[in-house]
């Protein structure tokens, strides 16, 4: 099954959170874990219409790393993989490689 977003939806899916801290704790599997805020992006829809009909593609495209709002996108579970569909808005930044 495919997931095809409509409008100037995203699917993304997040990414692990690291299981230590910056100073090297291991964080134990009971420990309060939040969603995380950061994700590759799987599918995009074809962009947001404008009152005059025109198309407003969405800025990312497949395989980007995107940071986005915490409690913004909707989680969706296919074949018991966890997604995240989100607004475009709701895409804070692409993570790019420093090279």
């Amino acid at each position: 099954m495919n997931i095809r977003p409509l409008s100037d939806h995203v699917v993304i899916e997040p990414l692990k959170r690291e299981e230590k801290t910056e100073s090297g704790i291991l964080l134990p599997e009971t420990a309060e874990k939040e969603r995380s805020e950061q994700g590759r992006v799987v599918a995009v829809g074809p962009g947001k219409k404008t009152d005059d009909g025109k198309v407003i593609p969405v800025e990312v495209k497949e395989g980007d790393v995107v940071l986005f709002t915490k409690y913004g996108p909707n989680e969706v579970k296919i074949k018991e993989k966890e997604y995240l569909i989100a607004k475009a808005d709701d895409i804070l930044a692409v993570l790019e490689d420093g090279k």
